[in-house]
């Protein structure tokens, strides 16, 4: 079969290597489609704990092609997703429930072989059913389920005001969630004008367009002069990050969500945080928030018409990596094997 392989950070060939075989406990399907997102540019720089060698690709779809000994639930031609991610069930955190905060942590596409490839292999326990959904759908799972996570990292309170800076696929998704949770009001702020008309027709009640020089902040100002009750950056830029938690109101909260570099920083007043009592949170991944991610993308609750805006062949990987990283009308990638 055909797959990127990287052998170091940055050095990867796309090439022949055997058809994966699952053992017992696995399914191996056929990939229809594989999401790219910002995290893949990282496992390319050799950050977010990729190991390699590595073929990435932790966002994939596919049609069940062989299925292990002892799996039960599955059948051949089957539409399914996996979620790749999980804990060794051992360490500290593990045993006290934090099990996305395993000190071992795998994922697929990032510590093992993941679906930027013509076949993969996942434990038939991470994979789940989406014969009901479109494959241009059911690719978002894992970016939805994420979201979901996140959404459950800031528990909204009823009435809420909500601020998603970035309106990238996961800021999308992360702003109807919220729009259909308990959020009031969902304003949505990012420098691309095509994707805040994205965001308008998904349900955002404000849209605003900022700069990456910080114009267009004040606008914000104008929407909330005492701030939003919840603000989430959704963009991994460190100066964003900066700006964002003066956007926050009194006893409000900052989410993390964005992926910086490791070695970005940020300065904050702890005078404000604590008069404030403002709360900075982050979230990671996600671990058990697939079935929740599937019956949002059934039900209509977040949709996905429009997200995707580039399909790439597994050959012209090295383009859909360059097209996510510096081509401004690139919203979801995704790669046809």
């Amino acid at each position: 079969m055909k797959a990127v392989v990287y052998s170091a950070p940055t050095e990867f060939e796309v090439t022949d290597i055997p058809d994966p075989v699952p053992g017992p406990g696995e399914i191996r399907f056929r990939v229809e489609l594989a999401g790219v997102c910002g995290t893949d540019l990282h496992v390319h720089d050799g950050t977010f704990f990729a190991e390699f060698p590595l073929t990435p690709g932790h966002e994939p779809v596919g049609i069940v092609d062989a299925i292990g000994e002892g799996v039960e639930g599955f059948e051949i031609g089957q539409r399914i997703v996996a979620t790749g991610v999980g804990g060794c069930g051992e360490c500290e955190n593990c045993r006290r429930g934090k099990r996305l905060l395993c000190t071992s942590l795998t994922a697929l596409g990032v510590t093992g072989p993941g679906g930027f490839a013509e076949y993969m292999i996942a434990p038939a326990r991470w994979c789940f059913d989406a014969s009901d959904l479109d494959p241009e759908q059911a690719v978002l799972a894992e970016p939805t389920a994420c979201a979901i996570h996140g959404v459950e990292r800031l528990a909204p309170r009823p009435g809420s005001s909500a601020l998603v800076i970035g309106a990238g696929p996961t800021g999308l998704i992360l702003a109807q969630l919220l729009a259909h949770g308990n959020a009031a009001t969902v304003t949505v702020a990012a420098p691309s004008a095509h994707k805040l008309e994205l965001a308008a027709r998904f349900g955002a009640d404000e849209v605003v367009r900022i700069g990456r020089d910080g114009s267009g902040y004040d606008e914000l100002r104008r929407i909330a002069p005492n701030g939003f009750d919840i603000v989430v950056d959704a963009t991994g830029a460190a100066s964003v990050t900066q700006r964002a938690l003066g956007h926050v109101r009194d006893g409000g909260t900052l989410l993390v969500y964005g992926v910086t570099d490791p070695s970005d920083t940020v300065e904050f007043s702890p005078f404000d945080v604590y008069r404030r009592e403002i709360t900075i949170t982050g979230s990671f991944a996600q671990i058990d928030s697939f079935p929740a991610a599937l019956a949002a993308l059934r039900s209509g609750r977040v949709a996905t018409e429009g997200l995707i805006s580039h399909v790439f062949a597994i050959e012209d990987f090295e383009q859909a990596l360059s097209t996510l990283r510096s081509d401004p009308t690139a919203h979801k990638v995704v790669i046809r094997p």
